[in-house]
């Protein structure tokens, strides 16, 4: 009996991206300098760009590199400090710079200074414990290239030169460190994003679709995807046909995950956490602080909880922001629905999501904590990093929504993780992106390992291969393990970028 022949998939799209964040811009445009005669749908549920968790005022942490964020360096109990996800964020980042520096070399980015500035990341703490640990961080990280320029000090006299605000005020006996790495930077999100999407929408066979809602994913027999899509402005619904469906809808991935009912997103579930800045108002205040500074985060603290003095550019302008302060809200997206969680509890994650919910006591009441917080008991947390605050120089700023990943255990039992997870079937046809940090900052590598999964036959072309080096020069190369290859790109990229200017106009 003869063999039936595969019928050929007649779509609407070769590509539809759910989502208008830093993920599906940066996977659209990885695509289109690929396959330049991709088609490409995106559909976004509100009507602009980067509204939700890439935009500046809701992400969390700007410019993850690494260089400060103390959770991702942990403690162990016999007290050696575990280093191997800071080199690996680092080495993410240098990616993702050198695909912006390409980006701007072809002129699909105008000028590296609406996205992206020279800002210096320190770590701070104070007490002989967190001393000794920040200290043992900080030769554990200086062993690698990426760290090889971090500075360490607990000179009273140099910290007030790094960080003045922080140490005015403070008490002289208190013993206190911080390290330093100058090549930090802050990077905006949100107008990286909107500037990557401007480019798409003006190339051949892309469509950009705003405030257009997915309301349903159904596999077909021939292996592409049918998407039901609102169009929120008259309720007119349509369905459209793709090879490949992209969900990087933030906090909402998971309910369209659930949608999609491939087994690969079995027993995922999701827990969201809110967040609240504190935001200076004085001119004076916010001109004396030039870096991002990070402290640690308190017990049970997730990861977007993890306080930082934060400067940031927005809009051209020189912000200052403290926080953020985690709170508790049944949404999945800042603009979400009170419903989201409930929705997203199936039969599948129930017992992964009771699980993890037993193991995270330390979270629940954590989160109790902080939403029960005064502006009293929020300003005492800012003096903590900024003894002479003044309380008529700040406000309340909502930030963005998270939802952090609960994944299945083999054993039926769940776990909260930290980080980001994409899920894509077996076939590649389909992926989602979970979780939150450092996401952003690593978009670019993690839209590559993505392409592995669901362009594994285009990705080992000799065509792909050649033009993702000429976007990414060390793909396929480890910057941590060649100090030569790490200078040299950090030096390329530090002068497209204007990294080497001041870091605050």
């Amino acid at each position: 009996m003869s063999k039936k022949k595969k019928s050929v998939v007649e779509t609407d799209a070769d590509v539809i991206l759910i989502g208008a964040g830093i993920m599906s811009a940066t996977l659209g445009v990885l695509l289109k300098e690929l396959n330049p005669d991709l088609s490409i749908e995106i559909y976004e549920r509100l009507d602009v760009a980067a509204a939700e968790s890439s935009d500046a005022w809701n992400n969390a942490g700007t410019g993850h590199s690494a260089f400060c964020e103390l959770n991702y360096t942990p403690q162990k109990a016999n007290g050696t400090v575990d280093v191997k996800k800071a080199v690996a964020i680092a080495e993410s980042f240098e990616v993702s710079k050198q695909f912006w520096t390409y980006l701007l070399e072809k002129g699909v980015l105008k000028d590296p200074c609406s996205f992206i500035r020279h800002i210096p990341h320190l770590s701070f703490v104070w007490g002989k414990k967190n001393v000794s640990y920040l200290k043992t961080r900080y030769n554990n990280l200086k062993a690698y290239n990426l760290f090889a320029d971090m500075e360490y000090s607990e000179n009273k006299a140099e910290l007030n030169q790094w960080i003045p605000l922080i140490m005015d005020g403070r008490d002289a006996e208190e013993p206190i460190a911080a390290t330093k790495m100058e090549l930090g930077t802050d990077v905006n999100f949100g107008s990286l994003t909107r500037e990557m999407f401007n480019y798409l929408a003006k190339q051949d066979k892309v469509s950009l679709h705003f405030h257009h809602e997915i309301r349903d994913l159904d596999k077909q027999e021939d292996g592409s995807w049918e998407v039901k899509v609102k169009n929120l402005d008259g309720g007119k619904k349509k369905k459209r046909l793709a090879k490949f469906v992209f969900i990087g809808a933030g906090g909402g991935s998971l309910l369209l995950l659930e949608k999609s009912k491939i087994k690969e997103g079995k027993g995922f579930g999701g827990f969201p956490v809110s967040g609240q800045w504190l935001k200076c108002t004085n001119p004076e205040v916010i001109a004396r602080h030039h870096a991002k500074v990070y402290g640690k985060a308190a017990v049970g603290a997730p990861p977007m909880s993890v306080p930082h003095l934060d400067t940031r550019i927005i809009n051209g302008k020189q912000a200052l922001l403290f926080g953020p302060y985690a709170g508790f809200s049944t949404k999945f997206l800042k603009n979400g629905s009170y419903f989201d969680l409930a929705a997203s509890i199936k039969l599948s994650n129930i017992r992964p999501m009771i699980s993890a919910g037993l193991k995270s006591i330390d979270l629940t009441k954590y989160l109790i904590e902080q939403v029960r917080q005064s502006p009293e008991d929020r300003f005492e947390a800012l003096k903590e990093y900024m003894p002479n605050a003044d309380f008529k120089d700040w406000e309340l700023e909502v930030a963005g929504q998270r939802v952090q990943v609960i994944k299945k255990k083999p054993s039926g039992g769940g776990i909260l993780e930290f980080g980001t997870e994409v899920v894509s079937a077996a076939d590649g046809s389909i992926a989602a992106l979970l979780g939150a940090s450092p996401g952003a900052s690593t978009a670019v590598s993690i839209m590559i390992d993505l392409m592995n999964r669901c362009f594994k036959k285009q990705m080992q072309t000799a065509a792909w291969q050649s033009k993702i080096r000429e976007m990414i020069p060390s793909f396929g190369q480890k910057l941590a393990e060649d100090d030569g290859l790490c200078k040299e790109t950090r030096e390329r990229t530090s002068a497209a970028l204007k990294l080497n200017e001041p870091a605050v106009a």
